[in-house]
């Protein structure tokens, strides 16, 4: 497709540009306002809301709700055939980014002194709605990227900004919750969490009300695919499964949000009972990020030169040389052991930096390669699976991690104070998971995903000239038919 050219929907559109671009990041930045406060909850239903053990127990619970949400939804985008008012994936965006605004608090409702069964009622019905509420936006989010280009330039540029709305939407809330939800002790304040996330719920619909009014749906083609055939779920999940770029970009995104998600509470721990100073954390985790804004410009010239899968894979292997060195280096609790800590965390996230900065654009292309090989385009479906491995990762990781921590000695109800070969025991946790986190991206980018720069070129061209004879044979039909 050429820039301001006509479309497979036959309409012509505005040429990709950066409003493209910005406004899909102003999407991610919308579901981290509502997602950023989920690092939060293992502190605040254990040392605040006392449950400890049980909170693990729950989230894992929660994850089956996870394993119905997200294929059935991704289904019922798929098979979703009605007139909409914009794009169906943004009017399901605009559904979820609604309930969002309060949704998120639900999980936060400060009442330490109920009894354990109105704590764990609390808990399950606030996680399920918040988690509800963002699938509808999520699922349909990430699949919009393979529809707003198909140009692999432009999809890197698309995933290169929505790390940077990823990026910026944790930064703002990282930095700044730190000195407004801990006191001076380095406990929780659990009733300014919850206000906290009522404002970012509503601070995260207006960046997606400005995704929506300036997106532009340019490959519109399920109707030349499908002729509405009944959709079979079964054969969808089936077919992930044989589609092993999709499989690989799975299993890296567990790694990465195993390292980014798992280690959230160790780290917490870290900075309040290693390193007595919690309320610093966020501007020494602020400085992880500046790897991810000073590879996001060069992102789109590197993809062109060395492709999507070899940048991501030498990303990788600079995580795993920089846990390794977080795990054997000498780090101790003062000054200068936060400054080793911080150089190992700056080569550890400039590798991922350069896997984030591309990893939705890999998804985008492993639904094409769904295509390629079986005839079906189920951006919904393959987005959705995909995103509930990742979600299992995002809450069966921490609930094992923090079984990992009591294990160790960690006790919820010492809140900031808990004992030196406790927080000793962090040290060493949190650099041990960040290796494990690094192995898996390693594995899946290296050995599993198998679309390099010149299979895509292959893939590509094959499926232009495949939609052009579907094309001209849907037109075919409509003459007859008329």
């Amino acid at each position: 497709m050429k820039h301001g050219t006509k479309t497979t929907d036959g309409r012509k559109h505005r040429p990709f540009g950066i409003l493209d671009s910005v406004s899909y990041a102003a999407g991610d930045f919308g579901c981290n306002m509502s997602f950023a406060l989920k690092g939060t909850l293992a502190i605040f239903w254990t040392q605040y809301m006392g449950l400890d053990l049980w909170y693990s127990a729950l989230l894992v619970v929660v994850q089956i709700w996870d394993a119905i949400n997200d294929p059935l939804i991704g289904s019922l985008i798929d098979a979703d055939h009605r007139k909409h008012r914009h794009n169906k994936f943004l009017d399901y965006i605009q559904i979820g980014a609604i309930g969002l605004v309060a949704a998120g608090a639900l999980c936060f409702i400060p009442l330490p002194h109920a009894p354990l069964f109105a704590k764990i009622i609390i808990f399950v019905v606030g996680y399920v709605i918040w988690d509800a509420f963002y699938t509808v936006a999520n699922v349909p989010y990430g699949s919009l990227l393979s529809l707003i280009s198909s140009d692999s330039a432009d999809r890197a540029s698309l995933s290169a900004w929505r790390s940077v709305g990823s990026a910026v939407g944790s930064m703002i809330p990282m930095v700044v919750l730190p000195f407004l939800i801990y006191d001076k002790n380095d406990n929780l304040i659990g009733g300014n969490v919850f206000i906290a996330a009522l404002v970012m719920g509503l601070v995260g619909f207006f960046a997606f009300r400005f995704m929506i009014r300036n997106t532009v749906v340019r490959e519109e083609r399920e109707v030349l695919l499908e002729h509405h055939e009944k959709f079979n779920i079964f054969s969808a999940i089936g077919n992930f499964f044989q589609n092993r770029p999709a499989v690989g970009a799975t299993v890296a995104a567990m790694g990465m949000f195993l390292g980014m998600h798992g280690t959230a509470t160790a780290i917490t721990v870290l900075f309040q009972s290693y390193f007595h100073n919690v309320q610093i954390s966020g501007v020494i985790q602020l400085f992880s990020m500046i790897p991810v804004l000073a590879f996001t410009p060069l992102a789109r010239k590197a993809v062109a030169r060395y492709g999507k899968k070899e940048l991501s894979v030498f990303g990788s292997l600079l995580c795993v040389a920089a846990a390794i060195a977080m795990l054997l280096l000498p780090i101790p609790p003062n000054t200068r052991g936060i400054a080793v800590y911080v150089a190992c965390q700056l080569v550890y996230s400039l590798g991922l930096g350069i896997y984030n900065t591309v990893s939705w654009a890999l998804m985008g292309d492993a639904i094409d390669y769904h295509e390629w090989k079986h005839g079906r385009r189920e951006e919904g479906m393959v987005y959705s699976i995909h995103s509930f491995f990742r979600k299992l990762s995002q809450g069966v990781g921490p609930a094992l991690v923090l079984v990992v921590m009591v294990w160790l000695g960690y006790v919820g109800a010492n809140q900031g104070q808990q004992t030196a070969e406790v927080a000793r025991n962090m040290r060493y946790l949190v650099a041990a998971l960040y290796l494990i986190s690094a192995l898996l991206e390693l594995v899946g980018l290296a050995f599993v995903y198998n679309l390099d720069k010149k299979t895509l070129v292959k893939m590509h061209e094959e499926l232009k000239e495949s939609r052009m004879r579907k094309s001209e044979s849907f037109s075919e039909e409509r003459k007859e038919h008329s």
